[in-house]
């Protein structure tokens, strides 16, 4: 490395003095002038300091490039001359900008070494390089060289630091009578002139301490959970708890009354468990992916999940021998094979892993969204009675979409006025977990540029203009907020049914299209049927679960249908839900499906329009509350509408793909289509396959319309 960076310092040059001088401080670091590239830093520090720009992932160079050059003018110890380089450096950024230098600085030197063995694992074979390949595999270096020598040396300086910076009060406990302790950790900036808003974030994780971070962006942060064990009962009691929170916080001498919940998953539920409640002093909520208890979990689209189960025992689990069992893939894909191979009842997984779960079992008594999963969180008319701000994020290949969407959607159903914005992107679960992409490729998929955001710091300017009056992200100015990818623009919307006014309708038609069949836009003269068959007593698949790739080559049709549209005569941009309505005839009481929708590309590659499939048993199709079961051997019609939104601008000459598919896997409950409940069925029940005629009247439409000019208020656009 040393070589190549001497080999390109001669010869480089870069008409952006800010590139040029940054390039040129990370070469001067690896040829090993140290008091150059400290010179370099400085210089670029003061062009940073001029324009205003916050503090960057680069200043753990600024400290590595000064320590290095004081060491070599001293000869003092590396571990002496860093920790006044840290000093120097960090004791004059503001609290946001020294908390993201200590979350880099925090990052483990194993990031930054398979990031440089990827850039040279391409390499190898490559007798030659470019110079702005040079330049990339020296930053990579650069920073795999600075991270491995400050490691060592972090953490007793940033808890200096922050001590320095912040007041805490740890381990405050709340008693809730007959409910499990909530302990509460708050931290609030030295420096605020008086009292704050509160950030809140109520989980079941002592590991999700964001106190800091919230108290880094300028608020009183308060990170609470539960103390979970085998007495705790998880989604039931969890507003009431976030209720005595909020009470709590609203009592201190620090906090000014107001109080916005934060939370992803399982927090972002309990945020929504205290809007039920109500509490005076909450005044906002922002959740990413928020779980919602009867919609996403512990069933999807009204299908149980084995992951559920697992879950169940996990958050109650008060035997830290058994941490690793949870952790390990291979156990739980092991029962499900052992569940499904056996052909036993759903309720009997927990017997065939030797720890029947009570919890478990009470879900299952409730498949229907009845009043069990309704007082858990908002229901009907008490989502119009929510006043405050709400901000939700959530991506198109999020596992817990469906959720985010329900709650978007039920509020404004009950208030169409309701302060709810969405904002929803290219983002899976690992980036809305983050809170922003680690690279631009995700899960082989490279996501559009003005896509690549800071969602965590997005929802903080959200929350700065909600609590400060600051201003609103130029992301958020509509109530649906959402990128197009393939266009590369964030686009705007009043609603979600705004979005699919004019729906493109395709007919499920029987004409054969090499092994699938026609998305036909024209209704056939002609009736005529797609016959499916499937058996429910065939184990055959223990092993076999549907592929999650995002592009492909080529699509697996087990126990499925695929409908392929005619090649597009134009590029459209299909922005919505998908909806349906199908005509069939099928000899069960009941039937679950999972619909995939795919743009197949000219060059023979298939794109996941959304991920994971939509599930849906049609007992619920039209009512989650009551099921309404279907007539076997009699033809009839259901119309559905996806729970899961997507947008993409498809290409001249691609084709719209569906896959439906009857779902029978092994990590789900399986509906044998007696009308009973179906966790009490088991495969003696399913003797008789499945056979469904799905008629050529049935139909989808797709939210479908020519791109149109971008929106003058949109970042690509400025």
């Amino acid at each position: 490395m040393r070589d190549l960076a001497e080999r390109v310092l001669p010869v480089y040059q870069d008409s952006d003095a800010d590139r040029y001088l940054a390039n040129l401080s990370a070469m001067q670091l690896i040829a090993g002038d140290y008091a150059a590239a400290d010179a370099s830093r400085q210089s670029l520090r003061e062009r940073r300091a001029q324009s205003g720009e916050p503090a960057g992932s680069g200043t753990i160079l600024d400290i590595f490039a000064r320590a290095k050059a004081v060491q070599g003018q001293t000869h003092a110890p590396f571990a002496q001359t860093f920790a006044k380089a840290y000093q120097d450096v960090v004791a004059h950024l503001d609290d946001h900008d020294a908390y993201a230098v200590a979350q880099w600085l925090q990052t483990p030197p194993q990031v930054a070494r398979e990031g440089l063995q990827t850039l040279l694992s391409r390499q190898r074979s490559v007798d030659t390089i470019s110079e702005d390949d040079a330049i990339k595999l020296l930053w990579a270096y650069a920073y795999y060289d600075a991270y491995r020598a400050l490691a060592p040396l972090v953490a007793p300086l940033i808890a200096a630091d922050d001590a320095r910076r912040y007041a805490t009060d740890n381990e405050v406990l709340i008693r809730v009578r007959g409910r499990p302790t909530i302990h509460v950790h708050a931290v609030r900036p030295k420096s605020a002139s008086g009292p704050l808003p509160s950030l809140l974030e109520l989980s079941l994780d002592p590991s999700r301490n964001l106190a800091l971070e919230y108290a880094a962006h300028g608020y009183a942060g308060v990170a609470a959970y539960v103390q979970s064990g085998r007495n705790f009962v998880p989604y039931q009691h969890d507003g009431a708890a976030a209720r005595a929170v909020i009470d709590w916080i609203a009592r201190q001498g620090w906090s000014d009354g107001r109080v916005a919940m934060i939370g992803e998953g399982y927090s972002g539920f309990t945020a929504w468990a205290a809007a039920a409640q109500a509490p005076a002093a909450l005044k906002a909520i922002a959740t990413s992916a928020p779980s919602a208890p009867g919609i996403d979990a512990p069933m999807s689209g009204g299908i149980f999940q084995n992951s559920a189960y697992r879950w169940s025992l996990e958050v109650r689990n008060s035997r830290p021998a058994l941490d690793q069992m949870f952790s390990d893939d291979a156990v739980w894909r092991a029962l499900n094979e052992k569940w499904y191979r056996s052909g036993r009842r759903y309720r009997d997984l927990g017997r065939l892993f030797g720890r029947p779960d009570p919890i478990f079992i009470r879900w299952l008594n409730h498949p229907s969204y009845d009043r069990f999963w309704q007082t858990m969180i908002p229901y009907a008319a008490q989502f119009g009675r929510i006043a405050i701000p709400v901000l939700t994020t959530t991506g198109y290949f999020d596992a817990r979409e469906p959720a985010a969407l329900y709650y978007f959607s039920q509020q404004h159903r009950y208030n169409a006025h309701a302060d709810h914005t969405l904002l929803i992107g290219p983002y899976d679960d690992a980036v809305i977990r983050h809170g922003s992409l680690t690279s631009a490729v995700m899960r082989d998929y490279e996501v559009d540029a003005v896509a690549r955001l800071d969602l965590r710091e997005l929802r903080y300017q959200w929350l700065d203009h909600v609590l400060k009056d600051g201003p609103l992200p130029a992301q958020l100015t509509d109530r649906v907020n959402y990128e197009v990818m393939g266009a590369n623009e964030w686009r705007h919307a009043s609603s979600l049914a705004a979005l699919g006014a004019t729906p493109q309708r395709f007919y499920l038609d029987t004409a054969a299209s090499g092994d699938g069949h026609r998305l036909s836009g024209r209704k056939s003269s002609r009736l005529a049927a797609i016959t499916q068959t499937v058996s429910l007593t065939d184990r055959s698949d223990a092993g076999w679960l549907p592929p999650s790739d995002l592009i492909s080559q080529s699509l697996v049709t087990r126990n499925a249908v695929l409908f392929a549209s005619a090649p597009l005569p134009k590029s459209v941009q299909l922005s919505g839900l998908l909806s349906g309505h199908l005509d069939f005839v099928v000899n069960k009481m009941d039937m679950d499906l999972n619909i995939a929708l795919y743009e197949l590309k000219a060059g023979g590659d298939y794109l996941r329009l959304f991920d994971p499939a939509f599930e849906l048993r049609l007992s619920y199709a039209q009512d989650r509350v009551h099921r309404h079961l279907l007539k076997a051997g009699e033809r009839q019609q259901i119309a559905f509408t996806c729970e899961r939104m997507t947008s993409r601008q498809l290409d001249k000459g691609s084709r719209l793909v569906m896959v439906l598919r009857i779902a029978k896997r092994p990590d789900r409950e399986i509906n044998y289509g007696t009308g009973q409940d179906v966790s009490e069925e088991s495969i003696a029940d399913g003797k008789v396959p499945i056979k469904v005629r799905w008629f050529n009247d049935s139909f989808i439409e797709a939210p479908m319309h020519a791109p149109t000019a971008a929106h003058p208020a949109e970042p690509h656009a400025r």
